[in-house]
């Protein structure tokens, strides 16, 4: 039996034996939604592979804003000693079955490196990784298959409190607001046009990422401000075209019993340019984390923008004369 077919089978055993499960202690239900993250066309959030990381929290489940974990594998901390040696008996027949031919003096030897550690604090460290980063299985595929760390170390590639922040972040979402126009369906030269969101519920979303019985690292995004803005600006004479108000705090202007400090009035029709307005509304989060191991950090904002048509036409008037 070559060297190259026992490495081979020993890396796929220790793969799948680590991967099984690597709890380190056991933790309360977080409640409220949950999961390892998703993938939606190019626009990737997070999705765990044989890992332990238990991620939670309403900023789950939106569109990600592509934000990528920038080292796409890591080593968590997995089994006891005990458990990895018992883990590898369980599984002797898998053993033989990848390595045609082998002895049973060959398993012994095997196994002896298992052994060695019984009784030894620490515990075996697999590896894991974002299967949503393009280079997250080639960077996992250079990983052993377990580490011995003995207890109160973490050993070169093992998982950070900095690189949990990192993959929560990845998981974060926030909501797609709806424009809210008055008025609604078509506006008119020099008639101020408000705006407003809705869609937005929670003005704070936050996703913690959890590996249970070592830390935990949790990132939240607060709403900051919405900002209103309009196509013209590009076109041809644009800036003679609008005047934006952009005081909108949070989610817009929807009492408009005072002052217009939020929306565009437009000051000339969009009829010459044969199409409707593009109005723009996007919305500003500020990003950040902290974590059980007293590491934080701070985000580049969140921006979400959100288009809508808007028809601009002329009030029509007739001047008679008696």
């Amino acid at each position: 039996m070559s060297m190259e077919r026992t490495r081979r089978g020993r890396s796929l055993l220790l793969s799948l034996l680590a991967g099984a499960s690597l709890t380190v202690a056991a933790v309360d239900d977080p409640g409220g939604p949950q999961g390892g993250g998703w993938q939606d066309g190019r626009s990737a959030g997070v999705t765990l592979q044989d890992s332990s990381i238990v991620l939670s929290g309403n900023g789950l489940g939106g569109r990600a804003d592509g934000y990528r974990v920038p080292r796409p594998c890591w080593y968590e901390p997995g089994k006891s000693a005990e458990e990895m040696l018992q883990s590898q008996e369980d599984v002797r027949a898998m053993w033989f079955h990848t390595n045609p031919g082998a002895t049973e003096e060959q398993y012994e030897e095997f196994l002896k490196q298992y052994k060695d550690k019984v009784g030894q604090p620490g515990r075996w460290w697999s590896p894991a990784y974002n299967s949503a980063d393009p280079g997250g299985m080639s960077c996992w595929a250079g990983l052993e298959g377990a580490l011995w760390v003995p207890q109160g170390t973490t050993p070169p590639g093992g998982i950070t409190a900095q690189e949990l922040l990192q993959i929560a972040r990845a998981a974060l979402t926030v909501p797609e607001p709806t424009i809210n126009l008055n008025p609604d369906a078509k506006s008119y030269v020099n008639l101020p046009t408000w705006v407003w969101l809705d869609g937005i519920g929670a003005t704070t979303r936050s996703v913690t990422a959890t590996l249970p019985g070592v830390m935990s690292a949790t990132v939240t995004a607060t709403l900051d401000r919405t900002e209103v803005g309009s196509d013209p600006d590009t076109e041809p004479g644009g800036r003679d075209r609008a005047e934006i108000a952009n005081a909108c705090g949070t989610t817009g202007q929807r009492d408009q019993s005072g002052g217009f400090t939020c929306g565009v009035k437009w000051l000339r029709s969009s009829a010459d340019l044969h199409r409707p307005y593009r109005l723009t509304v996007t919305t500003v989060w500020n990003v950040a984390g902290t974590s059980t191991a007293g590491i934080g950090l701070t985000f580049v904002p969140v921006e979400v923008t959100v288009e809508r048509g808007v028809a601009v036409g002329e009030v029509q008037s007739t001047v008679r004369r008696d």
